[in-house]
């Protein structure tokens, strides 16, 4: 893993957390995306060489609605920056840990993730991301 890409907080209203966040780091989301196949809205804010990301669910369905449903709002996930995600899904299943998909998927700010269990990492949720090449 070569560093910390982002942390991913489940919000129940996006603009208004944009706006919150906005007064809190004293500068805009330099980013909004749609991800469709998440189910989420999401923004982006830059601190220093880490990324911090808003989710907002698109329908009740969404992993982040239920998510919310179950915990409220607050930090959903870890996500760190991998060179090779296919490499690194495959040691870490050597390594014992469950992966959420077989294969990596299309994420946010042009990247392929991948996420681990949180049953196998102390109950965080764990994100792997790789830059789409």
């Amino acid at each position: 893993m070569l560093k910390v890409e982002h942390i991913g907080i489940a919000v129940k209203d996006l603009a208004q957390s944009n706006q919150l966040f906005a007064k809190l780091f004293g500068q805009e989301a330099y980013k909004l995306e749609n991800v469709v196949s998440e189910g989420v809205q999401t923004s982006f804010f830059k601190i220093g060489d880490t990324k911090i990301e808003l989710l907002e669910a698109t329908h009740a369905e969404s992993p982040i609605a239920k998510f919310i449903e179950k915990r409220g709002e607050g930090i959903h996930h870890l996500a760190f920056e991998v060179a090779d995600i296919q490499a690194e899904m495959q040691r870490l299943q050597k390594e014992g840990f469950t992966l959420l998909h077989t294969t990596p998927k299309e994420g946010a700010d042009n990247k392929l993730i991948c996420f681990l269990h949180p049953k196998g990492t102390n109950g965080v949720l764990i994100e792997l991301c790789q830059e789409k090449k």
